[in-house]
């Protein structure tokens, strides 16, 4: 019965009447505290959601959707909601911005607020991309995009950027230029963009025949605090890198302070190219060298595809797509 339960249900497993399950639901009050307190248990034991039933026989559309992201604090993350506002302020829609600090238990919660409210549907950067905690959403029939971090078990659309692709270009720039002992501060292996950019990594070495270092690959957690750390690291060793590809924008924030802080001079001690041009990137000197996304026709993308799940009545099949990344060349990279 997971995620299908209905209003009767949990007044049977309570044992008290509907009008008094929806008295506590809806906060109205007068019910006593442990008849409230056996409503709340039934509710959480069938995990039922209050909007659930009134979906399937609503007429109209709420014209909302939730867009559910880990850290709304990542630059990443506000470009591609752009995309997404524009796109739907078109079709009359408004988008709801919830972040998740990277907690299944929020996302969870979050996605139960958005669904009681009415939206029409989710696009979300899960904290999990195992998709058990999003099983009862699935079952609920609420049309769900997956954006940046895949969901393989479950049904839903994907927009992805080719990691791997992103990865190879930077690493091949280096070599090119000279570089052999390479340092990549990953995100974690737990996520789509951890792992893939680190198999495009590899790749490049492979293809170049260079040797892999594990000491030159450092997995952070997408955080700042991540990247000024993992440079620690990295400038202690006995050979230390003469390069290092940062994987996402706030770790190479943390990575050139930590430059900064240990007088590892960029663009000449060491080169860097980090993944995402944000406004950082053209304001540190020498300028930075970057894998740039298309974050905002991510948000674009994922929008589209949203609404023609929420607005077509038919069946589709799962649909993912994959946008190319591009290497933009500046001055943080020197020949070797």
């Amino acid at each position: 019965m997971e995620g299908k339960a209905t209003i009767q249900d949990v007044a049977r497993q309570a044992g008290v009447s509907i009008a008094t399950v929806s008295r506590v639901i809806n906060g109205q009050g007068g019910v006593r505290p442990k008849t409230e307190a056996r409503i709340v248990q039934a509710i959480e034991e069938l995990a039922y959601i209050r909007n659930a039933a009134a979906r399937t026989m609503k007429s109209k559309a709420t014209k909302t959707i939730g867009v559910v992201v880990p850290d709304i604090s990542n630059p990443f993350f506000p470009l591609v909601m752009s995309g997404i506002e524009e796109k739907a302020r078109e079709q009359g829609y408004i988008a709801f911005l919830s972040g998740t600090k990277e907690s299944t238990v929020v996302e969870q919660n979050v996605l139960k607020s958005l669904i009681e409210r009415g939206v029409d549907g989710v696009i979300l950067t899960t904290a999990d991309e195992n998709g058990q905690h999003l099983t009862q959403f699935i079952e609920q029939d609420i049309p769900l995009v997956a954006v940046d971090r895949s969901l393989p078990h479950l049904e839903v659309d994907h927009v992805l950027v080719d990691n791997r692709k992103g990865a190879y270009q930077a690493i091949q720039r280096l070599i090119l230029q000279g570089h052999e002992r390479i340092a990549i501060i990953c995100g974690p292996l737990s996520t789509t963009p951890g792992r893939d950019r680190l198999i495009g990594y590899k790749e490049a070495l492979h293809d170049f025949h260079l040797s892999f270092n594990e000491a030159y690959v450092i997995e952070g957690d997408f955080s700042e605090q991540s990247g000024y750390d993992a440079v620690g690291q990295l400038y202690v060793l006995e050979e230390p890198p003469t390069a290092i590809f940062t994987c996402n924008n706030l770790m190479t924030t943390g990575c050139l302070k930590a430059l900064d802080n240990l007088q590892w001079k960029l663009g000449r001690d060491v080169s860097v190219i980090g993944f995402d041009d944000i406004d950082l990137a053209t304001f540190v000197q020498p300028k930075l060298t970057v894998v740039s996304r298309p974050m905002k026709a991510l948000g674009e993308l994922a929008f589209q595809l949203l609404h023609e799940r929420i607005e077509m009545k038919q069946a589709i099949g799962k649909r993912s797509y994959q946008l190319s990344p591009e290497l933009i060349i500046r001055e943080s990279c020197m020949l070797k």
